[in-house]
């Protein structure tokens, strides 16, 4: 009996616990644009905004997969904001290590 209860809440936090992943990195990118603060330029900040809202909505879509797992089309979704948020967290360092 309870193996089956721990089943079930593994079933039911299974959601959040993949979610967790792209939403720490979003946390990550506002820390990163709240300790640049103003003196950031706007194009730095905006590129860490972008890259905090391109991880957040991954990880709504990953979210969303888990729980309706047959919508193929959310994993596309999830898939894309990720390697886009990446690729603006690559372009992102490599813009504070040149200026």
């Amino acid at each position: 009996m309870a193996e089956k209860d721990s089943e079930d809440v593994e079933k039911l936090l299974r959601p959040v616990i993949n979610a967790c992943y792209p939403g720490t990195l979003s946390a990550l990118n506002l820390t990163v644009l709240q300790v640049l603060g103003k003196e950031a330029h706007s194009v730095l900040r905006l590129i860490f905004s972008l890259n905090a809202l391109l991880f957040l909505s991954s990880a709504l879509f990953v979210f969303f997969y888990t729980i309706y797992i047959w919508k193929k089309g959310l994993w596309t979704f999830a898939a894309i904001t990720f390697i886009l948020g990446l690729f603006g967290s690559v372009i992102a360092t490599i813009w504070l290590i040149i200026a």
